[in-house]
C-alpha cells in the first residue's frame, strides 16, 4: 500500500481526504467550465450570433471530451489502483501509457476537425450564413488547442488518481487566467470577435499544457520520481485502458452525437434558441461539472481503497457523498429556478428574448437536479472499482430516450421549443435515478468486511 501521507486516500477521515482531493477537482472544473463562460460573456458584448455559432462549433470540442478521457480516467484509475496496492512501478506504467495515448488521440481528433469543419458546422443546417461561418471560423481556430488539451488532462489524471489534485487546480488556474486576460483583448480591443475567442483559447492550454509537464518532471510532490515521455507504452497497459474507458468514452461521444441530433430542431427557432440552450447548458454545468469534478474525486478515492481492499472505508464514501451531493443538487435548484433570469442577463444583457426563453429553460432544468448530482456520486465509484460499464448503459439509454421525447414534443405536440427542455429534463432525471439505483444493488454483493490481507 502507499505510504500514509495527506495523499493516501485509503487512511484518515473520509470526509476530510474526500473534500481534500474533490475541492481542487471541482475547482479546476469551475475553471473548465470558467473557459467557456468567459467566452460567451465577451461575445455576448459582440452579438448573440457570436455566443450562437460558439456554442454549435463547441459542440465539436465536446464531442471530443469523448476521447479526452482515454488520457485523464486511464490515469486517474491505473494511477489510484496500483499506488493503492502498492504497486509504484505499474502505477508509473500506467502514467507514462495513457500520456502516450493522449498526445496521439489529441492529434488525430484535432486533424479531423481541422480538415473537416466546414463538413461539419454545415450538418446543422443553420438559417443564418454569417452564423455558419461564424462557427466554421471558430471550430477550425480551436481546434488546434486539442493535442495540448488532451495531454494536460492525462497530467491532471495522473496527479488526480495519487491523491494531489491540488496540481489540477494549479494547472487548470493558470489556463484559465491566461485566457480571462486574452478574451476582452482579442475579441474586442483587438476587434477579432470570434476568431479572437479561438486564439485565445489555443493560447490558454498552450501554457497549460507547459506547466504541466514542468510539475509532472520537477514538482516535490510529484506522483513518481522518474517519468518517461518519449518512451513506448505498455500493450498491457494500453489494453486495460481502453477496456476501462471505451464505455465512457462511447456514452461521451454518443451523448454529444445525440445533442448533435437535437440541435437541428433547435436551429429552427432561430440563432436566439441556440444562443438560449448554449448559455443555459453553461449555466447548469454549475451543477454537472461540479458533479463531475466530485466523481473524479471519488474515482480516486474508491480506486485507492479498493486497491487497498477497504470494502467499509468505500461504503463510508458512498454515505457521505450522497449527503453532500443532495445538498448541493438542493441548492442548484434553488438558484436555477428563483435567479435563472438574472444568470442569463449577465450573459445576453442586450437581447430580452434570450434572457426569457433562458428562464424558462432554468426552471425546467432546476427540478432534476438532485438525481443529476447523485449520478455523479454512483458513476464515480462503479469507476474507481474499474466497472465502467453500468452507468455508460444507463446514460446511454437515457440520452436515446432524450432525443426521441425531443423529436415527439416537436412533431406530435404543440410545445415547440419548450417540449425540447422538456425532454432535456426528464430524460436527465431517468439517467440519475437509474445509475443511483444500479449502484445500490450492485453494492450488495460487494464483500462487507476488508481484505486484510491486502493491507499492508
Amino acid at each position: 500500500m502507499i505510504k500514509s501521507s495527506k495523499y493516501n486516500l485509503s487512511e484518515g477521515s473520509i470526509v476530510n481526504k474526500l473534500f481534500f482531493v474533490a475541492v481542487p477537482i471541482i475547482t479546476s472544473q469551475i475553471f473548465q467550465m470558467a473557459y467557456n463562460l468567459t467566452d460567451m460573456f465577451w461575445l455576448g458584448r459582440v452579438s448573440s450570433d457570436a455566443v450562437a455559432a460558439s456554442g454549435t462549433a463547441g459542440l465539436f470540442l465536446w464531442l471530443s471530451m469523448a476521447f479526452f478521457l482515454f488520457g485523464r480516467m486511464g490515469a486517474e484509475i491505473g494511477v489510484s489502483q496500483n499506488l493503492g496496492k502498492g504497486d509504484k512501478e505499474t502505477a508509473r506504467i500506467y502514467a507514462q501509457s495513457a500520456i502516450a495515448i493522449a498526445v496521439v488521440i489529441g492529434i488525430i481528433v484535432g486533424a479531423i476537425f481541422i480538415l473537416f469543419h466546414e463538413t461539419f458546422i454545415g450538418l446543422f443546417g443553420i438559417q443564418e450564413a454569417h452564423v455558419e461561418q461564424y462557427a466554421r471560423e471558430y471550430l477550425s481556430i480551436v481546434s488546434l488547442s486539442l493535442p495540448m488539451m488532451f495531454t494536460s488532462a492525462a497530467i491532471t489524471g495522473i496527479f488526480n488518481g495519487a491523491g494531489n489534485a491540488r496540481v489540477s487546480l494549479i494547472i487548470n488556474g493558470v489556463g484559465f487566467s491566461i485566457n480571462m486576460i486574452l478574451d476582452p483583448i482579442l475579441i474586442l480591443t483587438m476587434d477579432m470577435g470570434i476568431r479572437g475567442a479561438g486564439i485565445a483559447t489555443v493560447i490558454a492550454h498552450s501554457v497549460a499544457l507547459s506547466l504541466a509537464l514542468i510539475l509532472l518532471k520537477k514538482y516535490r510532490n510529484r506522483p513518481f520520481e522518474k517519468i518517461k515521455l518519449l518512451v513506448a507504452p505498455s500493450v498491457e497497459a494500453i489494453k486495460q485502458i481502453f477496456k476501462w474507458v471505451i464505455p465512457v468514452s462511447l456514452e461521451s461521444g454518443l451523448f454529444t452525437l445525440l445533442t448533435m441530433l437535437t440541435t437541428p430542431l433547435i436551429a429552427r427557432y432561430g440563432a436566439t434558441a441556440l444562443a438560449t440552450i448554449r448559455i443555459g447548458s453553461q449555466i447548469e454545468s454549475l451543477s454537472w461539472l461540479i458533479a463531475g469534478g466530485y466523481a473524479s474525486a471519488l474515482t480516486a478515492f474508491t480506486g485507492q481503497n479498493f486497491g487497498a481492499g477497504k470494502w467499509t472505508r468505500i461504503r463510508k464514501g458512498f454515505k457521505v457523498s450522497t449527503y453532500i451531493m443532495s445538498v448541493w443538487g438542493i441548492f442548484v435548484g434553488i438558484v436555477l429556478f428563483f435567479f435563472g433570469r438574472t444568470l442569463f442577463s449577465i450573459f445576453a444583457p442586450n437581447d430580452p428574448e434570450v434572457v426569457e426563453m433562458g428562464a424558462t429553460l432554468l426552471r425546467i432544468l432546476a427540478v432534476i437536479q438532485i438525481p443529476a448530482c447523485l449520478e455523479g456520486v454512483a458513476a464515480g465509484i462503479f469507476r474507481g472499482k474499474g466497472k465502467t460499464l453500468p452507468p455508460s448503459i444507463a446514460s446511454i439509454s437515457s440520452n436515446i430516450l432524450r432525443v426521441l421525447l425531443a423529436y415527439g414534443a416537436v412533431y406530435l405536440t404543440n410545445l415547440s421549443l419548450t417540449g425540447i427542455w422538456y425532454a432535456v429534463s426528464i430524460s436527465a432525471a431517468v439517467r440519475g435515478i437509474w445509475i443511483f439505483v444500479w449502484y445500490l444493488l450492485y453494492s450488495r454483493k460487494e464483500p462487507r468486511l476488508d481484505e486484510v490481507e491486502n493491507v499492508r
